[in-house]
């Protein structure tokens, strides 16, 4: 076994110098409101899949395997775009949908509906239906069978690059934390990226069974769950640890000397 000379003493959370504590904390703070933008963001869109405020299976289900008793559209005007249109409207957008969206009373009607409360959005956003057109509208008026595979294809591999670049930076942050067992050390970092591949993986999965939807589930469970960890183990060490005045010494001098 290889002994390596203890050095760089204040290479550890708690005893770094100021300018880098000031550099991972502002970090941690603005990738901390993020995270709680994100899941925000996910409580609104796909936790309101069902009509629900919540996420649930029924919620992941919608989202990617569909709803396949009716349409897209129907889905959406009862889910997360409920609030955007009074009832009155949206019972006639979902019975002119079920009767198969006749051609014929888009012009005279339901061009202006649409204009008036979808296409505000529904026409500048990329990657979701244009509505200005009826081309538009008859896509999403068909059997909800869910997110596509283009859609998929396109959100992992942005899901996956970016998520993956904010837990790479977190768990260094925290690699440099004292007094967590090692064990434990190296699972909170690990568990992020393998729960983020079961939460991808999970949407694709469950475009094809909806019975897979719980690994959604589990996947940001587990991946929330050791980004919180490290998140307030990281804050804590540099902000009130490092007030008593011990050295704490290198911290990756254990894995060092292996």
């Amino acid at each position: 076994m290889k002994e390596t000379p203890s050095s760089l003493p204040w290479l550890n959370l708690p005893n770094l110098p100021t300018s880098i504590k000031a550099l991972f904390v502002g970090y941690l703070l603005v990738i901390g409101v993020g995270l709680c933008m994100a899941g925000l963001q996910i409580m609104l869109t796909h936790g309101m899949a069902d009509g629900k405020l919540g996420l649930s299976k029924d919620d992941i289900v919608y989202s990617y395997y569909g709803d396949r008793s009716g349409s897209k559209l129907e889905s959406k005007l009862n889910g997360s775009m409920k609030p955007h249109a009074p009832p009155e409207v949206r019972l006639d957008i979902i019975k002119w949908v079920r009767d198969g969206a006749p051609e014929d009373q888009w012009e005279n009607h339901f061009k202006g509906v649409f204009a008036e409360r979808c296409v505000m959005c529904h026409s500048v956003i990329p990657g979701i239906p244009d509505y200005r057109t009826y081309e538009g509208v008859k896509q999403v008026s068909a059997v909800n069978e869910g997110a596509s595979i283009q859609s998929l294809t396109r959100v992992s591999h942005i899901h996956l690059f970016g998520i993956c670049f904010i837990f790479f930076l977190m768990a260094f942050v925290f690699s440099f934390a004292v007094n967590v067992p090692r064990i434990l050390k190296i699972l909170a970092i690990a568990f992020p990226f393998a729960f983020l591949i079961l939460d991808v993986l999970s949407w694709w999965l469950t475009k094809w069974n909806p019975g897979f939807a719980w690994l959604t589930i589990i996947g940001g469970i587990g991946y929330s769950i050791a980004s919180t960890f490290m998140w307030f183990t990281s804050m804590y060490q540099m902000l009130i640890l490092s007030r008593n005045g011990k050295i704490y010494g290198n911290a990756w001098e254990a894995d060092l000397k292996r």
